[in-house]
């Protein structure tokens, strides 16, 4: 795939001294391995509130292969809930088993998680049956997973899937300082009611 790069002539710029062209529009370009595009939008709206908030988004889209897919998401996913090595662990190997599944209505809604001869379902994972119970509830109380029948465990669909496209979206909001912090990083006392 050639890759031209647009060469802007600095003498001939098209000017627009009234209307600023990037407002109204999203911008999609291509940089290196991907894709990037930006976009000014008030999608967002506080439930509570019924307020919109303007925000504005930036996309990138990356191709990876179907290994590196899985390395992607599999960290996604450790970033997000922020897991720790045990439950990170464990998670890659429910993510295994999950995969073998067979699907019903587009996913497999359920898996088997039993831990005999040493192993999970038989197999050996290289760890303990007390550090894998340790990474279990690490996951059911992240709501990857929830219990169906002794050792059947219903699965989050967001987080196990076979899709071919995630996304992980952060959202960064600016701390609005209140008055009170601001007296108080300048060293006046919090009164206390």
């Amino acid at each position: 795939m050639s890759q031209t790069k647009k060469i802007t002539n600095l003498r001939r710029l098209k000017l627009s001294p009234k209307i600023n062209p990037l407002v109204e529009q999203s911008l999609s370009i291509r940089v290196k391995n991907s894709m990037v595009a930006t976009k000014m939008s008030n999608d967002l709206v506080d439930t509570k509130t019924g307020e919109q908030h303007n925000h504005a988004l930036i996309h990138t889209l990356k191709v990876v292969d179907n290994q590196n897919f899985v390395k992607v998401f599999t960290e996604g996913v450790r970033k997000a809930f922020e897991l720790n090595k045990t439950e990170m662990r464990v998670f890659c190997k429910v993510l295994e088993i999950y995969e073998q599944e067979r699907m019903t209505g587009g996913y497999a809604d359920s898996i088997t998680l039993c831990w005999f001869d040493g192993g999970l379902n038989g197999d050996k994972i290289g760890m303990s049956d007390r550090t894998f119970q340790n990474g279990l509830k690490g996951l059911l109380n992240k709501g990857f997973l929830s219990p169906k029948l002794r050792g059947s465990f219903w699965i989050n669909p967001t987080l196990f899937f076979k899709g071919d496209r995630v996304a992980f979206i952060t959202e960064y909001r600016r701390n609005k300082e209140t008055e009170q912090d601001r007296l108080e990083q300048e060293g006046q006392q919090r009164l206390i009611k």
